[in-house]
């Protein structure tokens, strides 16, 4: 249960997150050019109604169907997305996310129904039509049938969000959103659930503080400042490391292991993440589109006309609250030896038990893909320091590139994956040698692969 739980988020998330540069866009038109906005413009502002209703839905039903069955299926999931826009009065991201899918697994079983069975020369005619003939039925039950249950139950979530807020109770969303991020759900959480609300609420509010519950860098600040001044070994040192990536650059996951060493300090992070919610809540803050990466900078630059001193309080409290906690935390609890350092001193050992280093025996390496969650944010940054140690070992005729693992195919030479997600690279691609790291900054996989490729080389 908890495996298909994983599944349906991350699935909800890759619709979104390969579209998050059209909801900044749409997002930064929404707060320029509405009448309340920092340079109201009328004629602009017609803009951000059909690029909420039209492009946005649109964009994801496509996606969807896309992650299904190629462009193929993302043309018939956008053909029958079509039909929940407008069998509705409401956004239709919820829509969008089922119907779009949907698409791409009816034009899939229709293929794979009429495999060698087309005469020769008809191919093009049969694929074409199948694909307008299909789309257009799903768009017109899409409009009569699941456009309407969608708006139903979107009403039903967002009176729910509003039945929380109105009550002071939104802020015990922490208890259930901090534990699921350091599993690495983050992007399944902000882009799968939170995104689709926030942009609901932007429509009639003009900001939304959905959009800060999980991207808000301060509470992974507070934890991280808390290991700088009383962590211990690898985890002290490299803390520094992790504040610039985490609260500059945005990734997030490179906070997740320190968390995973005392999992006592999830105590902190709740304790964060509630006074952020409820600072967000009692002053009114929110951002007018989707912080992503969850960077300062990118937290600033969506933040909503007024809402400037609500958002900041919200991440300076929620950083001072998770710094003083883990501080505590650290110095009751963590005891011995850290396990930051016992983690790389295995992975260490390990290695020079087989001969030093990792073994890639006579493969012709051509290809590494670091790979995470979505493809963005911690493999992003693994590709950048890849490319600057082989580099620096004169090794650049090796390709680098970065992944999401739902996106990994083909069995590339080597795949590079925090060790939390090692097992969902190893069902995609069985063939590959995947390496495991447990320290995005400091793991010694990194130096140790790099002396394996100089050898061979």
């Amino acid at each position: 249960m908890k495996e298909q739980i994983q599944r349906l988020g991350r699935f909800l998330s890759g619709m979104v997150m390969p579209n998050i540069g059209a909801f900044i866009a749409w997002g930064l038109i929404t707060a320029c050019f509405i009448p309340t906005g920092w340079i109201p413009n009328e004629t602009f502002n017609k803009l951000v109604g059909p690029m909420l209703t039209y492009l946005l839905p649109l964009m994801i039903g496509f996606t969807g169907g896309k992650m299904i069955y190629d462009h193929r299926g993302g043309v018939v999931g956008a053909i029958a997305t079509i039909g929940v826009i407008v069998g509705s009065d409401i956004p239709m991201f919820l829509g969008a996310m089922l119907v779009g899918p949907l698409g791409g697994w009816v034009i899939k079983k229709f293929d794979e129904l009429i495999d060698g069975k087309v005469k020769q020369g008809f191919e093009m005619l049969v694929n074409n039509f199948s694909a307008g003939i299909l789309g257009g039925i799903l768009a017109l039950i899409a409009f009569v049938a699941i456009g309407p249950v969608c708006q139903a139950i979107n009403i039903f979530l967002g009176e729910g969000a509003k039945f929380f807020a109105d009550r002071g109770l939104l802020p015990l969303m922490s208890i259930f959103v901090e534990p699921a991020k350091i599993l690495f759900l983050n992007n399944a959480i902000n882009h799968g659930v939170f995104t689709p609300l926030g942009a609901a609420q932007v429509a009639e509010t003009g900001k939304s503080l959905f959009f800060m519950i999980e991207s808000n860098p301060g509470t992974g600040l507070g934890m991280l400042c808390a290991y700088w001044l009383a962590g211990k070994g690898t985890a002290k040192s490299s803390a520094p490391g992790a504040i610039i990536i985490h609260f500059f650059g945005g990734i997030h996951e490179i906070y997740f292991p320190y968390v995973l060493m005392n999992p006592i300090l999830l105590i902190a992070m709740i304790g964060g993440s509630f006074v952020n919610i409820l600072v967000l809540t009692l002053l009114g803050g929110g951002l007018v589109a989707p912080a992503s990466p969850g960077s300062i900078f990118a937290e600033l630059i969506m933040t909503a006309p007024g809402s400037y001193f609500a958002n900041i309080a919200a991440i300076t409290l929620s950083a001072v609250t998770s710094f003083v906690l883990s501080v505590l935390l650290l110095k009751t609890f963590a005891k011995g030896e850290d396990l930051g350092d016992a983690i790389i001193q295995r992975d260490t050992l390990k290695a020079e038990s087989k001969g030093g280093g990792i073994s890639l025996g006579n493969a012709d390496i051509k290809t590494i893909v670091f790979a995470c969650d979505a493809g963005m944010g911690s493999s992003a940054m693994g590709e950048t320091m890849l490319k600057k140690k082989l580099k620096a070992a004169g090794l650049e005729g090796i390709k680098v590139v970065h992944s999401s693992i739902d996106q990994l195919s083909g069995n590339p030479d080597i795949i590079l994956v925090h060790e939390q997600l090692k097992g969902r690279v190893e069902s995609r691609c069985p063939k590959s040698r995947i390496i495991a790291v447990t320290d995005l900054i400091a793991a010694p996989q990194y130096d140790q692969l790099i002396a394996e490729l100089a050898k061979k080389n």
